[in-house]
């Protein structure tokens, strides 16, 4: 079995592993596992509009996948959870991004409606898993 290795996301990722102790991807083998990651700046910052929370969810993403070796190209599995149900915007939006960061295939994905998440101000946290060839 192969030893865990923690990986924090530069920026936001350096503040919560001092703040909250926890890391931001582990990878164990060729499997990188992220926490949520939500819509937020590098200063935890969350944009009114929520097409571009979620865009901005699947870019740190893309940072943190980036920081274990991975990218969008090896996920498999989404897991997103949002708070406010599920108004057509909320699917547009992420098919958007899924569009955008994975045009050449279609994870499995689980959506959970949520009461709240981390931050007051947040609608919606994605974690992925991701396998790397």
């Amino acid at each position: 079995m192969s030893t865990p290795e923690f990986f924090v996301t530069p920026g936001y990722g350096d503040y919560l592993r001092e703040h909250l102790h926890y890391s931001q991807a582990v990878k164990v083998c060729n499997r990188v596992e992220t926490s949520g990651q939500g819509g937020w700046d590098d200063d935890f910052q969350i944009p009114a509009d929520l097409g571009e929370e979620i865009a901005r969810a699947f870019h740190n993403l893309e940072r943190t996948l980036a920081s274990a070796g991975a990218q969008w190209a090896h996920v498999i599995h989404v897991n997103s959870y949002h708070v406010g149900g599920f108004p057509p915007e909320v699917n547009e939006a992420m098919v958007k991004q899924y569009r955008r960061y994975m045009p050449d295939h279609a994870p499995i994905w689980t959506q959970v409606g949520v009461q709240a998440l981390g931050l007051p101000t947040m609608r919606v946290e994605i974690r992925v898993t991701a396998i790397i060839p």
